[in-house]
């Protein structure tokens, strides 16, 4: 049974990983400071599995303790880093934070996995990293533009020393460039659960469905698409937390074609802020709150992935709908709220 580190473990991503490599039979090691999430994301973890995670609370922003860490945990087979902040918004306001909570983690991280003789690292990135993409839908060729919001340029450093640390080093690394995760676990068990004030879409809407929020703000209608409003490819948590096993099986049977591999996973799907609205308002039975405000600043108009190459190389495709993924986002809020 190899033992793997997920970074970020707590998180919405994270922990949805955890449970799906604990059913495939790993040992798994959590590392996360609860900055952005609960510890009693555990306790959901192993209602799922029914298994004991390892945790460890360590800040990978201090550098002697990631190092104790590794040195604790040598027979170590693999890290999937999700730690990091990832507002777009917040890191326009404080970029300082997320240059050093985003990179910092990310360099110490590498510096151990570089003393291995054999690494194996899945990278938690994300299709910010394409800026406002001139062509739809984006492929892992597509160029990669200006980034538009520090989390993104994070995204984009972080991408860039991955490939400088492999060509010096035996780590194998895989970047997985995502899309907009949404829903929760099919039990409820966990979910996505924001510190404060949501900075994504969907967990606001689920909020301002049980009444903690008065209303959704709705960044600018004046874009142009069909209805006016932004345009994302979202995918279903655990659809997504399937592809990071897929690829860190990937390297650990030594099947990657080059010791950097990049892919985009979302549904292939764009489907806009209105269209979002629309198909909790369906699921849910009730209307939702909202109104149009200014845009907000680091918000590209479109991005969907073109997702021909996981689906072919990976054998990696989504399963859920929005609709299926929406219905499970509001099943945990009103789970998590009481309703």
């Amino acid at each position: 049974m190899s033992k793997i580190v997920v970074t970020g473990g707590l998180g919405f991503i994270g922990s949805h990983t955890v449970v799906e490599l604990q059913n495939q039979g790993f040992e798994v090691v959590v590392i996360d400071n609860l900055s952005n999430s609960s510890i009693d994301v555990l306790e959901g973890i192993e209602r799922i599995t029914g298994k004991k995670t390892i945790y460890s609370g360590i800040d990978l922003r201090e550098k002697k303790a990631v190092q104790a860490f590794f040195k604790e945990h040598n027979d170590i087979a693999g890290v999937i880093h999700f730690a990091a902040s990832k507002a777009v918004g917040e890191s326009v306001k404080n970029p300082l934070l997320y240059y050093e909570n985003n990179l910092g983690a990310l360099v110490y991280i590498l510096q151990e996995l570089e003393k291995k003789k054999e690494a194996h690292f899945i990278f938690s990135s994300s299709c910010t990293v394409y800026g406002q993409a001139e062509v739809m839908p984006i492929a892992e060729t597509t160029p990669i533009q200006p980034a538009l919001s520090p989390y993104g340029n994070t995204k984009q450093i972080g991408e860039e020393i991955i490939a400088d640390v492999v060509k010096v080093s035996d780590l194998n690394a895989i970047l997985l460039r995502y899309f907009n995760p949404i829903g929760s676990h099919p039990s409820a068990e966990i979910g996505e659960l924001p510190i404060g004030v949501p900075q994504n879409l969907v967990p606001f809407i689920t909020q301002a469905g049980v009444g903690l929020r008065a209303e959704l703000s709705v960044y600018g209608n004046d874009y142009p698409t069909p209805d006016g409003t932004c345009i994302r490819d979202y995918i279903h948590v655990v659809d997504l937390a399937k592809a990071h096993v897929i690829a860190l099986k990937r390297l650990l049977n030594r099947e990657n074609a080059d010791p950097l591999e990049i892919f985009n996973l979302g549904t292939g799907k764009g489907s806009s802020v209105l269209e979002v609205i629309t198909s909790f308002e369906k699921g849910s039975g009730q209307k939702l709150p909202y109104k149009i405000v200014a845009r907000r600043e680091g918000d590209v108009t479109e991005a969907y992935a073109n997702t021909d190459k996981a689906n072919t190389i990976l054998g990696w495709k989504t399963v859920s709908t929005l609709d299926e993924a929406i219905a499970s986002a509001w099943k945990w809020e009103q789970k998590i709220r009481g309703n």
